[in-house]
């Protein structure tokens, strides 16, 4: 009987731990887990308006943009029906920093949907292309 209130209490206690609020790159607080590496951190070396519509035509590319906040530089989209918030910060006029934030609906993270999706605007600023890229072989 002890063993098995002691493990409930354990239990109970562990998972206590690992469930909480966790903060958005757009100052929201939500649901999920914390303590858990849930965003990717890039520098590029171009303006921030640039930086801003390779966002924008990869989130509209991949998912459906739910929110944009100009004034906080953040947009919010559903890929995959998980939740991505991207912030774009400019730290100088030639230099912009990228934050990348995936959550899934129970709390969960997603860091290689992140990836992708930085990947993704860095390929689009690389190349120039603003505007989503047909698939080969599709008319």
């Amino acid at each position: 009987m002890r063993t098995k209130l002691l493990s409930i209490v354990t239990l109970s206690i562990v998972s206590l731990a690992f469930t909480g609020c966790i903060s958005t790159v757009d100052g929201r607080r939500e649901p999920g887990m914390p303590m858990i590496k849930d965003r990717i951190v890039r520098l590029y070396e171009r303006p921030v308006l640039q930086v801003w519509a390779a966002t924008k035509d990869v989130l509209n590319a991949t998912g459906t943009i739910v929110g944009e906040d100009v004034m906080q530089s953040t947009i919010s989209a559903h890929v995959d029906a998980k939740t991505v918030r991207v912030k774009v910060e400019e730290l100088d006029k030639k230099t912009t920093r990228l934050t990348v934030q995936c959550r899934t609906k129970m709390g969960g993270t997603d860091l290689d949907l992140a990836g992708e999706i930085d990947k993704q605007i860095a390929i689009r600023l690389a190349t120039g292309t603003l505007s989503p890229v047909p698939a080969p072989g599709a008319k």
